[in-house]
C-alpha cells in the first residue's frame, strides 16, 4: 500500500503537530506519522499538560493545609483522593489529546499510526497494526521528540526505579521518594509529591539546583525546598541504585567523596532526555547525529538531504515545547519560501514550581565567563503590595541590563505567576527596549507585575519605589 504527500511530519508532539498544522495552511497535503495511538507526544501525555495538572491539584491542598486558615477558611479532615487526584490528571489530557485530534481533521491532515522508517529520503515505511505502508513525500519533518536518560549504575525498571512517565501515574501516594537530579523535572516531580505528604530527598551532581538557569534562582528555590520538608543534597553523586522488591537502595558519594546509602520507596531518575532517534532508518539517508546523538541541521533546520528537516527535542537547543512549536513553523514556512526568524536567545525557560520560576536571555555567570559589564536590578516580592496581600512573599526579580545604553540583557524570575511575567520581559528584549522604557511604561496597581518595574527602575540606577 502506499500514499503520497507534499509533506509528511514524523512524530505529533508539539512540534511535530504545529508543523503539520502550519503547512496544511499553506495548501500543503500533509500527513502526520505517530506510533501511538494519540496524539501531542510526550509534552502531552506524560510531560508538560498532566505535570501542571498534578501541580495544580497539589498546590490547592497545600495552600488549603497551610495558608487557609490564616485567610479565615477553616476546613475539618482535610485529606487527598490520591484517585481523583489522578483521575483529574488523567481527564486534562484526554481533552488535550482529543482536541489535537478534531484539529487534525479540521485542517484535513491524515493521521497515520505507526512507526516510520526511513527507506531513502524520499520515502518512509510506517508499521503499525493496519499493516505496512510506504509513504512518499516531497519533503519530511522529523519531530520525534526525546526520552528520559539514564545513569551508569542505575537501572530504570519502571517499577520501582521510575522516570517522570511512571511518576505521573503511580496508584498510590508514597511515603518517601528519592529523585536524581535537580533541574526542571526532578524539582517540579519534588514539588507534587512533598506538597501531599512524601518525603521527598534530592540528589543532584551540581552545586546548584536547576544547573543550567541563573545560580539566584537555585538558590533560593532550595532555600524554599528547605522549609517545605523537602531535603536537598548537593554536590552528590549517585553510584547505583537497587530495586530491592518494596524499596529502592540507593548508594552515593557525598560533597566530602564519603560513601553513603539510602533507602526509599521509589527512585525517579529525572537527570535529562535524549534525543529520539532509534529505528528511523537514518542510515537510509544522509543524515548524520552529532556526538550527543542530535540530528545535525543547518540553520534552516535542513538536514545534509536538504528535502528532510528536523525540529524540537532531535536537534540541538533546549528541550522545550514552546522551541519545537517555534520550529516546526518555522520549516513549514520555510519550505513554502518565507524568510521566517526564531530568537533563540529570546526563548523563555519556565520551571513550574510555586513560587513559578522563569528566566529570559542571559544569565549572571553567562555575563561574567564572557567578561560582559552589567548592572543588576532586584526586587524581593515580599515588598510587593499585591504579593503580601496574597501570602506570597517568597522570591524576586532579577534585571540584567547594559550599563552604557541600558539594553535588557537578562531576566529571571522566581515568584508568582512568574511563567506569565516573564513575557513581558520577552516583549522588550525583543524589540530591543532599554531598561528605562520598561519602568517608565504604567503598571496597574497593585499588581505582580509591579515588582518587574521596580527591579528594572533598580537596574537603571534609580532606587525602587516602595509598594
Amino acid at each position: 500500500m502506499e500514499k503520497q504527500f507534499d509533506i509528511v511530519v514524523i512524530g505529533a508532539g508539539p512540534g511535530g503537530y504545529v508543523a503539520a498544522i502550519r503547512a496544511a495552511q499553506l495548501g500543503y497535503r500533509t500527513a502526520i506519522v505517530e506510533k501511538y495511538s494519540t496524539l501531542g507526544g510526550t509534552c502531552t501525555n506524560v510531560g508538560c499538560i498532566p505535570s501542571k495538572a498534578l501541580l495544580d491539584s497539589t498546590e490547592h491542598f497545600y495552600e488549603a493545609s497551610e495558608k487557609f486558615k490564616t485567610h479565615g477558611i477553616e476546613l475539618d479532615n482535610l485529606r487527598i483522593n490520591f484517585d481523583q487526584l489522578m483521575k483529574r490528571k488523567n481527564d486534562v489530557v484526554k481533552q488535550n489529546t482529543s482536541g489535537l485530534s478534531f484539529l487534525m481533521k479540521k485542517n484535513k491532515i491524515e493521521v497515520i499510526e505507526g512507526k516510520a522508517s526511513f527507506l531513502n529520503n524520499t520515502s518512509i515505511k510506517v508499521s503499525g497494526n493496519g499493516g505496512d505502508w510506504n509513504v512518499r513525500s516531497n519533503y519530511f519533518i522529523i519531530a520525534t521528540g526525546s526520552k528520559p536518560s539514564g545513569i551508569p549504575g542505575v537501572e530504570i525498571d519502571k517499577t520501582r526505579i521510575i522516570t517522570s512517565t511512571e511518576a505521573l501515574s503511580l496508584e498510590t501516594l508514597p511515603k518517601d521518594m528519592i529523585i536524581i537530579g535537580g533541574g526542571v523535572i526532578g524539582v517540579e516531580m519534588a514539588s507534587i509529591y512533598a506538597r501531599v505528604g512524601t518525603k521527598v530527598t534530592i540528589v543532584e551532581y551540581a552545586n546548584d539546583l536547576l544547573p543550567t538557569m541563573d545560580h539566584d534562582l537555585g538558590k533560593e528555590l532550595k532555600k524554599l525546598f528547605l522549609k517545605r520538608g523537602i531535603s536537598v543534597l548537593l554536590n552528590h553523586k549517585v553510584q547505583s541504585a537497587t530495586n530491592e522488591g518494596n524499596s529502592v537502595h540507593l548508594k552515593y558519594l557525598d560533597e566530602n567523596n564519603e560513601q553513603k546509602e539510602m533507602v526509599s520507596e521509589y527512585c525517579l531518575v529525572a537527570v535529562g532526555r535524549k534525543p529520539y532517534t532509534e529505528g528511523l532508518g537514518l542510515e537510509n539517508t544522509n543524515i548524520k547525529l552529532d556526538e550527543r546523538g542530535r540530528i545535525k541541521t543547518n540553520q534552516l533546520l535542513q538536514t545534509n538531504d536538504s528535502n528532510i528537516y528536523a525540529i524540537g527535542d532531535v536537534v540541538a537547543g533546549p528541550m522545550l515545547a514552546h522551541k519545537a512549536e517555534e520550529e516546526g513553523a518555522f520549516v513549514a514556512e520555510t519550505i513554502n519560501g518565507q524568510k521566517p526568524h526564531i530568537h533563540y536567545h529570546l526563548i523563555p525557560g519556565v520551571v513550574y514550581t510555586w513560587p513559578e520560576i522563569a528566566s529570559v536571555g542571559y544569565t549572571e555567570e553567562q555575563l561574567q565567563k564572557e567578561n560582559k559589564s552589567y548592572n543588576t536590578g532586584k526586587f524581593p516580592f515580599i515588598a510587593s503590595g499585591r504579593a503580601r496581600a496574597a501570602m506570597e512573599p517568597e522570591g524576586f526579580v532579577k534585571v540584567l541590563s547594559d550599563p552604557k545604553y541600558g539594553e535588557i540583557l537578562g531576566v529571571h524570575v522566581i515568584g508568582p505567576r512568574a511563567a506569565d511575567l516573564i513575557t513581558q520581559a520577552v516583549i522588550g528584549m525583543y524589540y530591543e527596549t532599554t531598561a528605562e522604557d520598561m519602568f517608565r511604561m504604567s503598571y496597574a496597581h497593585p499588581t505582580y507585575s509591579e515588582a518587574m518595574k521596580e527591579a528594572y527602575l533598580i537596574a537603571s540606577g534609580q532606587g525602587a519605589i516602595n509598594l
